[in-house]
């Protein structure tokens, strides 16, 4: 699934639903499209507008961009975000971003966060993101977006979008949330979770995805809607993509014995569309 060349070969059918009126009850799906040799699969009812296989050497920096930085990502989190190959790197066609234990920069961790910020950017569309998940008390990846200009204010006045967020001591829960509000003391977000039946986010790949259009938005695990809301502004405007694993924080708790490194999110790819005409 790594060759966006789509040859004869490849001229296949797929099966898809093409998702749109879905019910907020788990039932509705999107049937994740067959994938033939390295082609990136066509999905009925939806045009690929943006994409990376990681089929290169390294990371490719004319679409994506390092936020280095140590200062907690407002979550009074313990790591420090670097661009080094220690951090992030491309094995086998797959995006490894890996958290250490070392000390750097007088922070105990280091992790790698990477964001599309005016190269890729996109108001309304479907995006899904295939990857294997970290574990551990402390351990916190994420797959999410934020506005690209803020038009509304600061956080969480113009948005956050969060296409998946695992807790690692939770390794087979995954959740889904939009973020918004006045300002941080009026801080509202909407969202829900989803559970394996059997397996962890840890042992296998899964595809997390979100459907976001004018009025609504839809998250799905491996093709499985399980949460929807309705929502306009303040998500009427662009957003962009980021991707990480955090350690420790408000929410996930420090690492403690038990917590095993290095931690790796494994990211197989990111693909974005856009409704079909």
């Amino acid at each position: 699934m790594k060759n966006i060349t789509v040859t004869a070969a490849a001229l296949i059918i797929v099966f898809g639903i093409q998702i749109g009126g879905c019910k907020n009850d788990g039932s509705s799906k999107i049937v994740d499209p067959v994938v033939v040799q390295d082609s990136v699969p066509a999905v009925p009812g939806w045009t690929l507008v943006w994409n990376d296989e990681f089929n290169g050497t390294a990371v490719d920096l004319k679409k994506w961009e390092y936020e280095v930085n140590g200062n907690g990502g407002g979550n009074n989190e313990l790591q420090y975000y670097t661009a080094r190959p220690e951090n992030s790197f491309i094995d086998s066609g797959k995006l490894v971003i890996q958290a250490n234990k070392e000390t750097y920069s007088g922070k105990s961790y280091t992790s790698a966060r990477l964001r599309t910020l005016f190269k890729g950017d996109w108001l309304y569309g479907r995006f899904d993101i295939r990857a294997k998940l970290p574990y551990g008390q402390g351990l916190w990846p994420a797959i999410w977006m934020l506005p690209s200009d803020w038009e509304y204010g600061g956080w969480p006045a113009s948005g956050e979008i969060d296409i998946m967020e695992l807790l690692g001591h939770e390794t087979t829960k995954v959740y889904g949330t939009i973020h918004y509000g006045a300002d941080v003391q009026h801080h509202l977000q909407k969202g829900g979770s989803y559970s394996l039946s059997q397996g962890t986010f840890a042992g296998s790949y899964h595809t997390f995805s979100v459907v976001w259009d004018s009025t609504s938005f839809y998250w799905y695990v491996d093709g499985v809607q399980y949460y929807m809301t309705y929502f306009m502004s303040p998500f009427d405007r662009r957003f962009h993509m980021l991707l990480n694993v955090a350690v420790g924080g408000n929410w996930p708790g420090s690492p403690d014995a038990f917590t095993t490194f290095p931690q790796m999110m494994y990211v197989d790819y990111v693909r974005v569309y856009k409704k079909a005409n």
